[in-house]
């Protein structure tokens, strides 16, 4: 009786003050455990970001080393799509946390689908390549935290299936092609094709299939000429198209 006396005479106001203080101790105890943003060791995010890292490296590794460079040959591109694999997705995966996603992700594409490097004409093959490779990690990047890792893997087998149709000749022959000037203007009238044909056939020998007559000087006797032709091999001249070289290749330097 006396408990409950002294009990009752202690002011509710007091009470409520008291629980409530301890409501904030053990809020405050629980929110310790949980890990908080910019926490010296995060293991969780340090390999959900190494699994996405290597899994993008390695199908874009695949891209570039079994479709890409068998054909071009050109190791500085080999270095260029490699590096630019790896910035677009560290990128969008560090920066998704601040909600840019998808229109971060198409900012990039902007940028990126008109670049013309200064020092050479980016040709039409390595500008598709390099869209690809900034769409394979771009996605890649988006999706870490949306998808699952059997998605995204399934997300890059369906880039890897979709270039593979399309560089094999199991749908259409690929014909490569040379500008080039031609200085016997007789044999390029429509008649005379075959003849054309034959006589490109006996300077170059290549298998020329199909031409094509541009530009045509009289004063000069000479005519551009395209010319179609079926490779011995799979690989891509990139110097196909030049009909002049540059003269600045060609100058002594003292």
């Amino acid at each position: 009786m006396e408990l409950l006396t002294t009990l009752s005479a202690i002011d509710i106001p007091f009470l409520s003050a008291i629980w409530d203080f301890g409501n904030d101790i053990l809020a405050n105890t629980n929110d310790a455990t949980e890990p908080v943003k910019g926490a010296i060791f995060n293991l969780p995010g340090i390999i959900n970001l190494l699994v996405g890292f290597f899994l993008n490296l390695f199908f874009v590794g695949i891209v570039v080393r079994f479709f890409y460079y068998p054909k071009c040959k050109r190791s500085e591109f080999f270095f260029t799509f490699i590096l630019i694999a790896i910035s677009i997705f560290l990128l969008i995966y560090l920066l998704g946390g601040v909600k840019l996603k998808t229109g971060f992700a198409l900012g990039l594409f902007a940028i990126f689908s008109i670049i013309r490097y200064r020092t050479e004409q980016v040709a039409i093959r390595e500008m598709t390549y390099l869209f690809i490779i900034i769409a394979m990690s771009a996605i890649n990047g988006l999706v870490m935290e949306e998808l699952s890792y059997s998605e995204m893997v399934a997300a890059n087998l369906l880039f890897i299936a979709s270039i593979w149709a399309c560089e094999s000749h199991l749908f259409i022959k690929h014909l490569s092609y040379k500008v080039i000037k031609y200085d016997n203007i007789n044999l390029i009238t429509p008649e005379k094709e075959p003849e054309l044909i034959e006589d490109l056939k006996k300077r170059t020998g290549l298998n020329i299939v199909k031409v094509e007559v541009g530009g045509i000087d009289f004063l000069k006797d000479a005519a551009i000429i395209k010319m179609y032709y079926r490779p011995t091999d799979d690989s891509v001249n990139t110097v196909d198209t030049i009909i002049k070289a540059p003269s600045d290749e060609f100058k002594i330097k003292n």
